[in-house]
């Protein structure tokens, strides 16, 4: 147990071992459904963490065995788990290092149509807001202060652990994807035998 955020976390193997012992263990991943489109564990449903707030009643209430929470570094999860821990929900657990690590120890993995990782689409807009506002600033020096803005920004996610770049990027339609059916994810938290 994370005392901090009142989440815990276990690495692959002891998640897979889980998975492998007990067919009422499920991994509820929380990237976008463009994330989850291009790869997840088999069997795991996909209820991004921008609609965990929105359901949180629902999921706490319908949770009818341990939940394995995952992102794609981790960070995602945490801030999940935290939120249903608080929420009152005492069988969520967080995969450490998320589809990363997943994928490096080697587990199984459904792949679809490859998206950039939302982490990696937040270095892309960050970096090009900075170096496009470091140009400008050439003809127009008041545009320094966009990098500042930004460096502002990213300085604050880090500390706070959330990141307002990635929450709105995931809300574009590209991250999107067609698989995410809320209704149908919050139905299987309940159903027993809810691996696929």
């Amino acid at each position: 147990m994370n005392a901090k955020n009142g989440s815990s976390a276990i690495d692959v193997p002891t998640a897979r071992a889980l998975m492998a012992n007990n067919p009422d263990i499920l991994v509820v991943d929380v990237r976008t459904a463009g994330e989850f489109d291009s790869a997840h564990v088999p069997g795991s449903i996909n209820l991004p963490l921008d609609q965990v707030d929105q359901h949180l009643g629902r999921i706490v209430n319908d949770a009818g065995g341990r939940l394995l929470l995952m992102c794609q570094s981790g960070n995602r999860a945490t801030q999940a788990c935290t939120k249903l821990v608080n929420a009152g929900l005492s069988s969520a657990t967080v995969i450490s290092g998320g589809m990363n690590a997943w994928i490096s120890a080697g587990g199984p993995v459904e792949r679809g149509v490859e998206r950039w990782s939302l982490e990696r689409q937040v270095r892309l807009v960050a970096g090009s807001i900075v170096l496009l506002s470091v140009v400008a600033s050439i003809w127009f020096p008041p545009a320094r202060f966009v990098a500042g803005f930004i460096g502002a920004g990213l300085t604050y996610a880090a500390l706070s652990n959330t990141c307002a770049m990635g929450m709105l990027l995931s809300r574009l339609p590209y991250n999107r994807g067609a698989t995410c059916d809320v209704d149908l994810a919050i139905g299987r938290l309940r159903t027993p035998g809810r691996r696929a």
